[in-house]
């Protein structure tokens, strides 16, 4: 019996790790553990996301949170040691770009077990991302590569990796998305959806930390919203830069609690346009063919800015007037699926973790 160990930290790697479990089910000679490291802990950010998508509890949770980034990598390195002495995997997959996926592959690595890596060779090209400084540090560290789009297999060739050791399997977030469509177009709402509305997500340092910037964005939004109602699903990271009576003060910007699954995926399906600075939304939202502005200087996933509905817009509020202005007046973006964004990323990636161990 072959043991592949799966470590998964935040909400984006449960929908990554989803088509994954379930295709290598179907290999007998391999058995597979689960490890949440904790960094998305609450309910609304990680239990309800195994529940939905059918992802039995985790075997381990190494209950990693909160502290620094460096204390976080630093206590998820000595607890995920053990894991490893102990379960002695025959290879470990690594989903994505958080800390998690940094301090896995260190340890995996200094133990000399095999490493592959799920949504492989993505780069931003900016360091001062941490989730590109976490991508860096598992693909220079990885084995095997699992590439969502051609562009990430060109970003490891240039890095030096040999081509044997990558493979273009597509996009295993659009298997999720694909698979479970149906269920999010059943499930109800616990709020009132607007005839047209713009859904905003943001939660990187460079929209919300400062806290005069993310009420200038807000104000914004608020004006936006009498073309647009605004649904706003607030990241806990968002939600403690700003008072309670704060919310209060807008009409047109209606504020949830983070959603589940299934709740996210329906309105991501009734949306009139997104704003987002978030990565899987933008790959999300070409999939499904709705516009989606996205609030950063750069982005790890350019597939969705050549073929899909995503405009980079910037960190700068008058930029984004100036493209929700034309959108407004209907110069609306079409894109296009990318190519293995076919919802069979899952049962690639399986065939083949079976072939090497």
């Amino acid at each position: 019996m072959k043991t592949v160990l799966h470590v998964v930290g935040a909400r984006p790697n449960f929908m990554k790790l989803a088509p994954v479990y379930e295709a290598l089910k179907q290999y007998s000679s391999i058995q597979q553990i689960i490890v949440h490291t904790g960094q998305h802990f609450d309910y609304n950010m990680s239990d309800v996301f195994f529940e939905q998508l059918g992802i039995p509890q985790p075997d381990i949770n190494l209950d990693v949170n909160g502290g620094s980034v460096i204390s976080q990598i630093g206590n998820g390195l000595l607890k995920i040691e053990k894991v490893f002495i102990d379960n002695k995997p025959d290879i470990i997959c690594i989903y994505g770009d958080i800390n998690a996926t940094a301090f896995t592959s260190i340890a995996a690595s200094k133990l000399n077990i095999k490493i592959a890596h799920v949504e492989a060779g993505l780069r931003s090209f900016d360091l001062d991302m941490p989730e590109e400084t976490n991508r860096m540090i598992a693909d220079t560290l990885s084995d095997y590569f699992f590439t969502p789009s051609k562009d990430a297999d060109e970003n490891l060739l240039k890095e030096g990796k040999q081509a044997k050791n990558i493979f273009f399997v597509g996009n295993v977030m659009i298997d999720t998305l694909k698979k479970f469509i149906p269920k999010a177009e059943e499930t109800n709402l616990q709020f009132n959806i607007p005839a047209k509305f713009a859904l905003v997500t943001l939660h990187r340092p460079s929209n919300v930390d400062d806290k005069n910037n993310l009420i200038t964005l807000l104000n914004y939004l608020e004006a936006f919203g009498k073309n647009y109602k605004i649904i706003f699903p607030i990241h806990p990271r968002t939600k403690a830069k700003l008072s309670e009576d704060f919310f209060a003060n807008f009409n047109n910007i209606i504020f949830v609690n983070p959603l589940s699954y299934f709740e996210f995926v329906k309105l991501q399906m009734k949306a009139s346009l997104i704003i987002t600075d978030s990565g899987g939304i933008q790959e999300e939202s070409t999939y499904l063919g709705i516009p989606c502005f996205t609030l950063r200087n750069n982005t790890e996933r350019p597939i969705t800015i050549f073929e899909g509905t995503n405009t980079l817009v910037g960190a700068d509020i008058e930029k984004l007037k100036m493209h929700l202005n034309a959108f407004i007046n209907g110069e609306i973006k079409k894109g296009k699926v990318p190519e293995l964004w076919d919802g069979n990323a899952g049962k690639r990636i399986a065939e083949i973790i079976n072939g090497l161990i």
